[in-house]
């Protein structure tokens, strides 16, 4: 039978565990943000041609693979700069196209709508008492309607169908900030590394998709 000394302890200890993966996953977070926004910007400077489709998968998946095989060691940190600062470079060329067309306006609309939606939903999982766990099927359901409607997109050219999708990264990006931080503050995701990814991740996906969406309607 556990003392009650020993069940405040123990609880003590599992919120100062909890406290400081949320800490140590918000100053990354803050950290790889940077740091792509400033290789972006020498993306944009130095005019840095967009990467090929074969680049971006063996770049965005190789680097995610090798950032979580070593999220519980140094190196982990190493390939989260590295994957951040590949993701930085892509967006580059994305601006210089959308500033070329002189759509920067779309920009700074698609940077203040990817900031109020991240807060928004960090805010909520902080705070709501609902179990969020249970988006996990709709997610998984997401995903494959998604990784559908991708495949499509190659051959079929459709401004409806592109739209459709940006929307839907969208709610599962969103979808996918909401377990993660209600991940850290149950337990259910102790690796800061591993959270940061996911959320950074997720923003970048919110942030494209906006971005794309917003330059639709916009274009005349």
């Amino acid at each position: 039978m556990n003392s009650p000394m020993f069940t405040r302890t123990s609880t003590q200890e599992s919120a100062l565990q909890t406290n400081k993966v949320l800490r140590n996953t918000y100053a990354l977070l803050s950290m790889t943000l940077l740091w792509s926004a400033v290789v972006a910007g020498v993306s944009m400077a130095m005019n840095l041609p967009r990467p090929g489709i074969i680049i971006m998968l063996v770049g965005f998946y190789g680097l995610l693979f090798l950032t979580e095989k070593n999220r519980n060691n140094s190196m982990g940190l190493v390939f989260t700069f590295l994957f951040t600062g590949f993701m930085g470079y892509t967006i580059g060329p994305i601006l210089n196209a959308y500033i070329g067309a002189g759509m920067g306006d779309v920009i700074l609309m698609a940077l203040g709508g990817t900031a109020l939606s991240f807060m928004a939903a960090s805010a909520y999982a902080l705070t709501t008492k609902r179990d969020l766990s249970m988006m996990g099927g709709l997610m998984l359901s997401l995903f494959v309607v998604l990784v559908v409607g991708m495949i499509a997109s190659f051959f079929i050219q459709s401004t409806i169908l592109h739209l459709a999708l940006s929307s839907l990264f969208i709610v599962f990006s969103t979808m996918a900030i909401l377990m993660t931080t209600q991940g850290i503050i149950r337990g259910g995701e102790s690796n800061y590394i591993s959270a940061t990814i996911t959320l950074y991740v997720s923003i970048y996906n919110i942030f494209i998709s906006l971005l794309s969406i917003l330059g639709i309607m916009n274009d005349d």
